[in-house]
């Protein structure tokens, strides 16, 4: 494999190999939750905060199985990387192929399993009445969307991978921008209501998705250009991504159960904090977005360095992404905390009592956002350098399985909204803290090291 500008993450200034990653990764990914919070602010103020909060309490369910899909398309993501960045170019075109497979299988399965178990799982969650049968018509047109939403998402690993994380910026402005136009057609002018919002969704991923294939067919001959006649399921390619991506999907969907026991938690109040919980999680994603995409920065970064061998950039990258992910969170925290809350709020919703509850919400966990940066950072860097077992005991223990602990046994002992809160600041600290002490204690890059020499020797 020729050497290419893209591949100039190997070499150079680490901050700005980093910031050329996050800055079009923050903007797609941005633009990529765009879909959805243009479907809440417009349901939101033209239908009401029934809808809005039937819109709301969709979101857990979706990020289960949408998640663990993108725990595998991340795992994808990190065997395209080393291979770009060892120059194996054989092996990169069987992963992509492997992964675009995989991506058609899971489109079907989870269409079929959202469309037949969404209204089991919205009971289980305690879903209010009077904003059931809404969320219910939501979730059902808003699976029929699987295929191209999980096409696009390991579509963008794959350009990611390879650094280029700019046509990905490209295709999400053009769904967004289709978004916003089809969610004012059919939800204010045809008085669609949620299902309005929901296919509007569905068409704007239509596009994300038929524009990322299109790029991957169109690359020129690259190694990662991808054949529609040599679609094909690669044995040892699918156990390489599964070996990295199943601990990550099933870290993302525990992250996403433990959210859904949450959001059951939350039912249990009334439709005003159903409404502002899910006006608070749209505002919480600007935060989110942030942390992610410096996360995803940095695993592109270690995992290129790492199959270069420049193990020493890999602990360096670390400092700089920690050091930015500061910056931002405390951009995040002056704009949140500041002024601009409750315009924010108000964009939203304007129901008095959904705004005063939201902002409730605010004061109390935006302060905590700093305990969360280590989960992304050093979780990005290990996964990149393929040690992604570890990292997902350590978050699904840490955080997901002392969360359902503290829903369990403590909010029934004090039933209050600040109760259900703290599970956040709880288990973010002390999840980091044991991310930090396995990074510097752990021996885990001598053995990534080791294992990686150990399956290139000749036997």
């Amino acid at each position: 494999m020729a050497e290419t500008p893209q591949n100039g993450i190997t070499e150079g200034v680490i901050w700005k190999q980093l910031l050329l990653f996050f800055f079009p990764i923050l903007f797609g990914t941005f633009f990529q939750q765009f879909y959805s919070t243009v479907d809440t602010i417009i349901v939101g103020q033209a239908v009401g905060k029934q809808a809005l909060a039937a819109v709301g309490v969709t979101a857990p369910f979706v990020n289960l199985l949408v998640g663990f899909f993108t725990g595998l398309a991340s795992g994808a993501g990190v065997v395209i990387s080393q291979y770009y960045g060892s120059r194996n170019g054989d092996k990169l075109n069987r992963c992509v192929h492997t992964a675009v497979v995989l991506s058609l299988l899971a489109g079907v399965a989870f269409t079929v399993l959202g469309m037949a178990v969404t209204p089991w799982v919205l009971r289980i969650s305690d879903t209010p009445a009077d904003i059931f049968e809404q969320a219910v018509v939501y979730l059902r047109v808003y699976f029929t969307g699987m295929i191209p939403t999980l096409l696009y998402n390991m579509g963008t690993a794959i350009l990611r991978a390879v650094g280029d994380s700019k046509r990905p910026l490209y295709f999400l402005i053009a769904a967004s921008i289709l978004n916003i136009g089809l969610d004012l057609l059919f939800v204010i002018t045809f008085d669609m209501g949620v299902a309005g919002a929901a296919l509007a969704t569905v068409l704007s991923q239509v596009l994300s998705a038929v524009l990322v294939v299109l790029s991957l067919t169109q690359s020129g001959g690259a190694p990662y250009t991808l054949y529609p006649r040599a679609l094909a399921l690669d044995r040892e390619q699918l156990e390489e991504i599964a070996r990295i991506g199943l601990p990550a999907g099933l870290q993302s969907a525990m992250y996403a159960l433990s959210n859904f026991i949450i959001q059951a938690a939350i039912n249990k109040f009334d439709t005003d904090a159903v409404a502002a919980w899910t006006v608070y999680g749209k505002m919480d994603t600007i935060f989110w977005l942030s942390v992610s995409s410096m996360s995803l920065a940095v695993t592109s970064f270690s995992g290129q360095n790492f199959g270069a061998k420049k193990y020493d950039r890999i602990h360096k990258g670390l400092a700089v992404s920690m050091g930015m992910t500061f910056l931002l969170t405390a951009a995040c925290c002056a704009i949140f905390l500041g002024p601009l809350g409750r315009p924010l709020v108000l964009l939203f919703n304007n129901d008095p009592g959904v705004v005063e509850c939201c902002l409730d919400m605010i004061a109390f966990l935006v302060p905590y956002y700093f305990t969360y940066i280590c989960i992304e950072n050093f979780s990005g860097v290990l996964r990149g350098c393929g040690d992604s077992f570890v990292p997902t005991v350590l978050t699904c223990l840490g955080v997901c399985a002392l969360r359902v602990i503290w829903i369990t046994f403590v909010v029934p002992l004090r039933p209050e909204l600040t109760t259900v809160m703290f599970s956040y600041p709880l288990t973010w600290t002390i999840t980091s803290l044991c991310f930090v002490v396995y990074y510097f204690k752990g021996s885990w890059l001598r053995r990534r090291i080791a294992a990686v020499e150990g399956a290139a020797t000749p036997r």
